[in-house]
């Protein structure tokens, strides 16, 4: 019975931590292209912002799961 749960916690741990790395190189990406824009361009802004929230709530989750890279 808790084979299953341990199987299904790793499962999807694993899922989090491809999510949040994913999240993160798009929030690398947006803030490389912000820096690298002549003019400020608000969307690029807000979507540098809301891809840094994305992470910094991802990467909360995994803190607080305890989870580890192996």
């Amino acid at each position: 019975m808790f084979s299953k749960k341990q199987k299904l916690r790793k499962e999807y741990d694993a899922l989090l931590l491809d999510l949040v790395t994913n999240v993160k190189n798009e929030w690398v990406q947006q803030n490389a292209l912000q820096h690298l824009s002549f003019e400020f361009n608000e969307e690029l802004y807000y979507r540098t912002k809301v891809a840094e929230a994305k992470y910094v709530f991802l990467f909360r989750e995994v803190k607080r799961r305890n989870i580890r890279l192996q």
